[in-house]
């Protein structure tokens, strides 16, 4: 018995014929629109349904919960690619998983945190995918680099290609 919603395949496939159709209908390029099932808060067996349905990228904003998730899925499944992304705010002691683990970190916004990143990516690993994240509206509750500032440029040249 499935511990997600019934029919999460279907439901995978007609949003993947969403994406397809929209693409087509604004002019994209054909499978340059993904999307990034977010995972946090459900257990292994909740992604394991998952990957039987064909999904292969991952989002998370819980250092520990995504790593052991990452261990898992290496060690259960090793010729299985999954690219798993940290999103949300990444307070700098939590830097180390992240490089260690992650494919891609969608949010950073300060220079300290970036150059961490970098330096603590191991040399056998790809390069860390990264999103640099820049404040273009007046909310103060929103957060990242200001445009006008520009250390976003700095920050992207911390990253090894």
């Amino acid at each position: 018995m499935s511990i997600l919603k019934p029919g999460l395949e279907e439901r995978y496939e007609r949003v993947k014929q969403s994406l397809a159709d929209d693409e087509m209908r604004f002019g994209r390029e054909p499978g340059s629109v993904f999307l990034l099932p977010i995972s946090k808060t459900f257990g292994i067996d909740a992604l394991e349904e998952a990957v039987k349905c064909g999904m292969r990228a991952f989002g998370e904003n819980y250092v520990q919960e995504g790593c052991e998730k990452i261990e898992y899925f290496k060690k259960q499944h090793p010729d299985l690619e999954i690219t798993w992304h940290f999103i949300g705010h990444l307070q700098s002691n939590k830097t180390r998983p992240v490089a260690e683990h992650f494919d891609w970190v969608q949010t950073v916004e300060r220079l300290k945190i970036a150059q961490r990143l970098s330096e603590q990516r191991p040399a056998d690993m790809p390069p860390l995918n990264v999103l640099i994240e820049v404040h273009i509206s007046d909310e103060e509750s929103k957060s990242g680099c200001q445009p006008t500032s520009r250390p976003w440029l700095k920050l992207s040249h911390c990253f090894r290609t």
